[in-house]
């Protein structure tokens, strides 16, 4: 029985840019939109939503959750309203969790391998996030530092200009006339 070998370039499907770009923040979660998953996954989104509804136990709050009218409207006017359409139902919003359970709802070849880099992606933003947090942790302690020293500098100076002043000798020559 030969097994079929993948190469790099068969599980790239689309770059991960194009992913990042669907990747939102909303109730301090970083979650996909239905909606935006379908299209990675090249099936309707009326497909998807009914697949997560039979398998709806596989989806608690913290996988996904569906959008108040409120949260809808903010973010139709941040996307842009033409490009949504009339779309009469809540919204459902998948978190990183909830994208990798997907998989096993939609079970599809496609599916898995868009899930495999959706969630690659998700991993490369905690690491720049956790790169960042360190890098401003770095810079905050060499601020720390330096105005520590720069004190000590500005200090100094200060002593120096404020430094009383002390009368001076007066030095000067004095010429003597000379007699012709």
């Amino acid at each position: 029985m030969k097994t079929k070998k993948t190469t790099k370039k068969e599980l790239i499907i689309m770059p991960s840019e194009r992913i990042v770009s669907k990747i939102l923040l909303i109730r301090n979660k970083k979650v996909m939109i239905d909606r935006d998953l379908a299209k990675l996954y090249k099936v309707e989104t009326k497909q998807l939503k009914r697949a997560v509804r039979r398998n709806i136990t596989r989806f608690p709050n913290d996988f996904m959750f569906q959008l108040n009218k409120r949260e809808t409207e903010i973010l139709r006017s941040q996307i842009g309203a033409s490009s949504w359409g009339g779309t009469r139902y809540s919204l459902m919003v998948f978190t990183e969790q909830g994208v990798a359970m997907l998989s096993s709802v939609l079970n599809s070849e496609r599916a898995i391998r868009v899930n495999i880099q959706i969630i690659r992606t998700f991993a490369k933003l905690r690491e720049l996030l956790t790169t960042n947090k360190n890098l401003k942790q770095k810079i905050e302690s060499i601020e720390k530092k330096y105005d520590k020293q720069l004190k000590l500098i500005f200090e100094a100076m200060r002593e120096l200009l404020t430094e009383e002043e002390r009368p001076k000798k007066e030095i000067s020559f004095k010429y003597k006339k000379q007699k012709k």
